[in-house]
């Protein structure tokens, strides 16, 4: 069987009911892009006031906002340890504590607004594939609870058949304030939130241009789409691994990234109940990783970086072979389990593997996720609009540095991209 090239999140979900309309001459903020960060923003600027139009290329949640696992972790892609040496304690404190408080975030949105998207504090697994990894595991949360007071469970490699049913790990560990949700259903109904608010969603509105006003003309940007223009007082970007030249300075200091997932046939209780006995978000500890989880359906997705490039016909099928190999690798027991979708995605990695969200050439941004973008987009979306709101930045992420391409040897096109992912797979070889 020929699994369907489609996002299974899209057949949960109805689109929310955008209205159609012409595009105003004057806005207090620009929101580019409609997806977890776009429409978060989007949401607080309304309800306090501020005239808002979101203005997206294609749909409510078309990029990587309804492409991705549904997972929605703690923590940031780097180990704690490297953090504190990187930017010191009281920094990475503040940083932790911020990626802590999105989960709460996107908790309080979807009880408050009374999204249907089966959030669910599950909690998530770490799983070592080298022993090495796992000693890393042990120093990383010793570091974690001594500094910033918060407490995850190792799981010994003869523990590991209470959390997860592979033979293949070296041990676990678990953190349960991390959740799961159903992605697609989840900025949907923030897309809701926001028009509710009373934000203007546009969505097949693509942004063109943007050029700063003179003061002789009133201060603020003249935003050219392919619908019309329109006068901003503020511009918040929020394209992610869609960034585009229309943004140049930013685009050059973000790399796209293709992340491709299968998803299996629904799957016998008993079965899945021993794949995941505890319905963990599940990753593992290579640099070149795997992701997977239970849908709420009982069906197996397994995600990860299965081509680099963004997705294309070419990469989404080529991933599906590569996923369902280490998929089977990871749990012979779904040898015989017919795959039923597939489809690919861009996220964005900044060259520190960082968030980063503040003011660039007088814009407001927030991107480089780099896979934990769930719940850190929902959050840093909201602390911009408060930036935007008051003039004061509280965001953590605003305080570091966001450095571009070595030697500037990157104009927005990530030709390196074939190298970088033999460059991981040989450190996960040798690490």
């Amino acid at each position: 069987m020929t699994p369907k090239e489609k996002n299974y999140w899209l057949e949960t979900v109805e689109a929310p009911q955008i209205l159609v309309r012409e595009l105003p001459e004057s806005v207090d903020v620009v929101v580019i892009g409609a997806g977890f960060t776009g429409l978060s923003a989007a949401r607080t600027l309304a309800k306090r006031g501020a005239k808002v139009a979101v203005l997206e290329a294609e749909n409510v949640g078309w990029g990587a906002s309804c492409r991705n696992g549904g997972m929605v972790l703690t923590g940031l892609k780097l180990g704690a340890p490297e953090l504190i040496a990187r930017y010191g304690r009281e920094a990475t404190k503040r940083m932790y504590a911020a990626s802590l408080e999105s989960i709460d975030s996107v908790e309080a949105i979807v009880r408050e607004e009374n999204i249907d998207c089966n959030f669910s504090r599950c909690g998530h697994l770490e799983v070592a594939c080298k022993p090495k990894h796992f000693d890393g595991f042990r120093r990383g949360a010793e570091t974690i609870e001594r500094e910033f007071g918060h407490k995850l469970r190792i799981v010994e490699k003869a523990d590991l058949p209470g959390e997860i049913g592979s033979p293949i790990y070296h041990g676990g560990m678990v953190d349960g304030v991390s959740a799961g949700v159903n992605p697609a259903r989840y900025v949907a109904g923030l897309g809701s939130a926001a028009a509710r608010s009373g934000a203007e969603i546009h969505e097949k509105t693509r942004v063109l241009g943007l050029e700063r006003q003179t003061q002789n003309v009133g201060s603020g940007w003249k935003v050219t789409t392919s619908r019309g223009r329109l006068h901003a007082g503020n511009v918040l970007v929020a394209t992610s691994g869609y960034t585009s030249q229309v943004t140049r300075s930013l685009q050059k200091k973000i790399v796209p990234i293709g992340s491709f997932i299968i998803v299996t046939e629904a799957l016998p209780e008993a079965l899945a109940h021993e794949l995941s006995p505890c319905n963990r978000m599940i990753y593992d500890s290579k640099r070149y990783l795997y992701y997977y989880r239970l849908t709420p359906d009982r069906r197996m997705l397994f995600g990860g970086r299965a081509a680099f490039f963004p997705e294309n016909r070419n990469t989404v099928r080529e991933s599906a072979q590569i996923l369902r190999e280490g998929m089977i690798e990871v749990y012979p027991q779904l040898r015989q389990t017919k795959v039923e979708y597939v489809w690919g995605g861009t996220l964005d990695f900044a060259f520190d593997i960082m968030p980063h969200a503040g003011k660039m050439d007088d814009m407001y941004y927030s991107v480089g996720y780099a896979g934990h973008g769930v719940a850190m987009a929902t959050s840093l979306g909201q602390k911009i609009a408060e930036a935007i709101l008051t003039g004061h930045d509280k965001n953590p992420f605003a305080r570091i540095p966001f450095p571009g391409a070595p030697l500037g040897l990157y104009n927005g096109k990530p030709w390196f991209l074939p190298f970088a992912g033999a460059w991981y797979k040989f450190l996960d070889w040798v690490s």
